[in-house]
């Protein structure tokens, strides 16, 4: 498996080609460096650098590619099982369609979830410098002449699945992307991006907030949300007790669907995240009642994957509920 990461590794932080990485756990600062590499085994890591990175995924059998951006207080070793469970789903479904590429950005290691929330938040921010380069680094690669020449072009296709604080994570970089590195404003680089749990507040898509620019950027941006999701109760309990008042996009979908743009859509997942997820209803996005069996809400999103549209027999609905009949 493939990663990227901008946690502090216990080497040097100079990229050497080939070289052992290890990742520094309790460093959970984000680091301005971004590191391409390749997990072999369990806490088993190699740096291969973003020019193989880049080319492996040009080379690679499956038709598209699906950035994975996990949420708050998830170390390296939880997320790569998640990662490798969403591409089994994946390779299920169809073979050869889809390669989960993981982004790991540094969460806390201390116990207690209201404890991580804040340091994770954090670091959730100042990553986005970090992954800004990233984007810059892929946007230089596909342009390039050496790498892809006019006969023999990368023909990829891009999604993203941003997950709980994620979510930020993934905001927060195109914002500073915009920011500091475009002329004008975001190419469509996506063709899906996936909002699921969204730990951000309810109104960050609508016409001039930060979120906005994820619209921009992609095709389609689909929002999975649920009302009875602990973990973003506990989030929510963490904003209130810092004097942030505000629900979450995860918990209700966006605020006003008439003031998002036309491209943003809402799946309301209540009657499954919880049949999923037992007990916080947070992570419901991959497998059902068992694991290594596709879940209705992983259904919708490879239904989404596979076709790029969202509700291709109404193109008119922006809305709908994933029952489990």
């Amino acid at each position: 498996m493939i990663f990227i990461t901008n946690r502090f590794p216990k080497q040097s932080i100079r990229t050497r080609i080939g070289r052992k990485f290890d990742f520094d756990l309790h460093n959970n600062a984000a680091s301005n460096s971004v590191y391409f590499c390749e997990r072999t085994g369990e806490e088993k890591y190699t740096e291969i650098g973003s020019i193989e990175f880049l080319n492996r995924l040009k080379n690679t059998r499956c038709r598209q590619i699906l950035i994975y951006i996990h949420g708050f207080s998830n170390l390296p070793e939880d997320i790569f099982p998640a990662v490798a469970e969403f591409q089994v789903l994946c390779d299920k479904k169809k073979k050869n369609e889809i390669l989960v590429i993981p982004i790991v950005w540094p969460c806390d290691n201390d116990l207690g979830i209201v404890k991580d929330y804040w340091d994770d938040q954090k670091a959730a921010d100042q990553s986005a410098f970090s992954f800004a380069r990233v984007m810059e680094k892929f946007i230089a690669w596909r342009n390039s002449e050496k790498y892809n020449p006019q006969d023999d072009p990368c023909l990829k296709r891009i999604n993203v699945l941003a997950h709980s604080m994620g979510n930020r994570v993934l905001r927060q970089t195109l914002a500073a992307w915009n920011k500091y590195d475009l002329p004008k404003e975001l190419p469509l680089i996506f063709r899906n991006t996936f909002l699921v749990a969204a730990d951000v507040v309810n109104e960050t898509l609508q016409e001039g907030e930060p979120g906005e620019l994820i619209c921009h950027a992609s095709r389609n941006v689909i929002v999975y949300h649920a009302s009875d999701d602990l973990a973003l109760r506990a989030s929510k309990a963490s904003n209130l007790k810092n004097h942030i008042a505000s629900r979450r996009l995860g918990h209700t979908g966006p605020e006003n669907m008439d003031k998002t743009p036309r491209n943003v859509y809402r799946v309301d997942c209540d009657d499954v995240n919880n049949l999923y997820d037992k007990p916080k209803g947070h992570t419901y996005f991959r497998s059902g009642t068992s694991k290594g069996t596709p879940g209705k809400v992983f259904e919708h999103i490879f239904a989404c994957l596979e076709s790029g549209r969202v509700y291709p027999d109404d193109e008119h609905r922006r809305s709908s509920i994933v029952k489990l009949q």
